[in-house]
């Protein structure tokens, strides 16, 4: 496991459906996207970060915000983002898939070395680590790891659309074939229904915004206890998506997923 290539997949298009151009809204004068991925470089066990885009001409402004701020930048499949996980993790030569989301600009670096060392001191006994099954953390703190090998067999046995379009529940849905690891939040706390930290609403990039403006300037790589201490100075912040919290992808295929019951998500 020391030797292996660990490759962190960002994956990010325009055509969001509720909040189209999320990925490109300002945060501390700066695309979204930047700030993030200037966030998750900071993890200290990633080797290569990949923002994975999709081929249609709509995500040439990524492609092109990838070259001015030297990222790397995969181009693939608009829906079958399995195969656009598998693939760009593939030509960057990676062991180890690190798959996180491009709607989370205020994960903490901490959190994704806490996960990924978690997947590194247990690589015997795991297949596909994450703090998701079941979560603890604040949504928007999304850390999947997963071994290229498994990886390849969602991408040649997934059949289901829900299983291409979220990469990995072919595997994490199946916890008689493959082992599952999880971390959870240290605190012994579960914030992952009312604490939102992701962005697919106005009122979330209002959210998110709002944090930036008080801490970017103190401390560009501010982390979750921070973010934690605002939110207990200024409590109007919280509610500006408290609305929309727990709100996630599952609510959609609760009659599809064996592994997370209507607890998990709210419908809306």
């Amino acid at each position: 496991m020391n030797n292996s290539s660990i490759v962190c997949v960002i994956q990010a298009r325009t055509e969001s459906t509720r909040l189209p151009n999320k990925i490109l809204l300002p945060l501390a004068g700066k695309p979204l996207l930047i700030r993030m991925t200037e966030r998750v470089t900071r993890s200290s066990l990633i080797d290569e970060v990949i923002i994975a885009t999709t081929t249609d001409t709509s995500d040439d402004i990524i492609a092109d915000l990838c070259k001015e701020n030297n990222f790397n930048c995969y181009r693939g499949s608009m829906d079958d983002l399995l195969k656009r996980h598998y693939n760009a993790a593939e030509e960057y030569k990676a062991d180890v898939l690190v798959k996180i989301p491009s709607d989370c600009p205020l994960i903490d670096p901490a959190i994704i070395d806490k996960v990924i060392q978690y997947y590194k001191d247990n690589s015997a006994k795991f297949d596909y680590v994450s703090n998701l099954h079941p979560a603890t953390y604040p949504d928007g703190n999304d850390v999947e790891v997963v071994r290229m090998k498994v990886l390849k067999e969602a991408l040649e046995n997934a059949v289901l659309p829900m299983e291409r379009e979220h990469t990995t529940p072919y595997i994490w849905e199946r916890p008689e074939e493959y082992r599952i690891g999880n971390v959870e939040w240290e605190t012994g706390l579960d914030y992952s229904m009312s604490h939102r930290w992701t962005i697919d609403y106005p009122q979330d990039h209002d959210f998110i915004k709002k944090i930036y403006d008080f801490l970017y300037n103190k401390n560009p790589f501010f982390g979750i206890n921070d973010i934690l201490e605002l939110l207990k100075k200024e409590p109007s912040i919280q509610e500006i998506n408290s609305e929309f919290a727990g709100v996630n992808w599952y609510r959609n295929h609760l009659n599809e997923l064996k592994t997370v019951s209507k607890e998990q998500t709210k419908i809306i």
